[in-house]
């Protein structure tokens, strides 16, 4: 005796659109938070080797100067001053004692281009910086 199954007309209208709702407003949510273009990393400065480097695991948050192979300082987008990069630390101070600063500077420069970076950040009362290397590269 074969068993008859009533289809259910529940599942014939089922109602995707709430999903769909939900669906599109996670992707905004994402696309918003996701920051597309890293600026601070926008400038080509080739960094020195260190045996020790470890790549960067993380996004923290810290001030990043650039310094390009000419002593040139790039900071949040724009070449500033020596002067204005004083100003910027001195405001990244007041904002955070304890706030990160990463010195990205060309091989090539002059050392006097980071020491300077590295003397604004103690004269600000900054003790949390450093300067970033790259892995050497390796010849097998």
């Amino acid at each position: 005796m074969a068993v008859k199954v009533k289809k259910s007309s529940a599942l014939l209208a089922l109602n995707i659109t709430p999903l769909i709702d939900v669906v599109f407003l996670l992707l905004v949510f994402f696309m918003v938070m996701t920051r597309f273009d890293e600026e601070d990393y926008k400038l080509e400065v080739a960094l020195p080797a260190a045996s020790e480097a470890q790549p960067l695991i993380a996004q923290p948050r810290e001030l990043i100067i650039n310094i390009d192979a000419d002593g040139k300082y790039h900071v949040q987008g724009d070449f500033v001053s020596l002067e204005q990069v004083e100003k910027i630390l001195q405001q990244t101070s007041a904002n955070n004692p304890d706030a990160a600063v990463i010195i990205r500077a060309d091989r090539r420069c002059r050392l006097e281009f980071p020491v300077s970076v590295m003397n604004a950040c103690n004269k600000v009362h900054l003790t949390n910086y450093s300067l970033t290397t790259s892995a050497p590269e390796r010849i097998d």
